[in-house]
């Protein structure tokens, strides 16, 4: 190596190092392994990461890609940590058994939930999901505009589409906020509806009183 007089000699030994890709700060003949490649990635991932981009920035395939997290998904079966997996994408979230400790670090307030209204068309959403507006009204039998809004405004669905077809009406589907909310990995943990389903009384039918009057409350949380 020649050295370079004007330089002082440690300078010169680093920009050598750098120049070879040997920095003494990284021990290259450390190799990771797939599931931690992974794990770094989506630990400095301000969003949701597509399965396919993890693909493409680790040269493997994706279905090197999805076996490895599963194996990630079993390592923090019992940690702090969950993947959560949503449409072909990933992310790190807490546990939400951890969720008070969370809320109380970071002084989130908890106060309000979700109305009987939201929380109905949520269901809907959830269930039926690609949906429209005119299907959710069909079936819960009042105008949505305004706990649609609320449910947008929270980020819990999101507008995903349109329909092909006359007026192209918008279709609505949950999000990854969504899952958090309910502290779910993906939509396949939602309870089947033959478990939730219960026989329909006359006190249970939705109130004669609910109107389009919705509409202008908007449901509120």
């Amino acid at each position: 190596m020649l050295i370079d007089s004007r330089y002082p000699l440690w300078y010169t030994v680093i920009v050598k190092m750098l120049q070879l890709n040997q920095s003494p700060l990284v021990d290259h003949n450390h190799n990771l392994d797939l599931p931690a490649k992974i794990e770094a990635l989506l630990f400095v991932a301000d969003e949701p990461v597509s399965i396919r981009h993890l693909a493409q920035v680790l040269e493997v395939g994706e279905s090197e890609v999805k076996a490895a997290l599963e194996q990630l998904a079993a390592h923090y079966g019992k940690r702090g940590l969950r993947l959560q997996h949503k449409d072909g994408q990933v992310q790190f979230v807490t546990a939400p058994e951890a969720a008070p400790y969370v809320e109380r670090l970071l002084g989130l307030d908890t106060s309000s939930q979700l109305s009987t209204a939201a929380l109905e068309t949520l269901a809907l959403i959830a269930y039926r999901q690609p949906v429209t507006r005119a299907q959710i009204e069909a079936i819960r039998g009042v105008n949505c505009d305004g706990v649609l809004r609320t449910l947008l405004s929270h980020g819990l669905i999101a507008q995903i589409g349109r329909l092909d077809q006359v007026g192209r009406p918008i279709v609505y589907g949950t999000t990854f906020e969504f899952l958090q909310y309910f502290g779910l990995a993906d939509l396949s943990e939602l309870p089947a509806l033959e478990e939730i389903q219960t026989p329909v009384t006359g006190g249970e039918q939705h109130e004669a009183g609910r109107t389009a009057d919705e509409t202008a409350t908007g449901e509120e949380i």
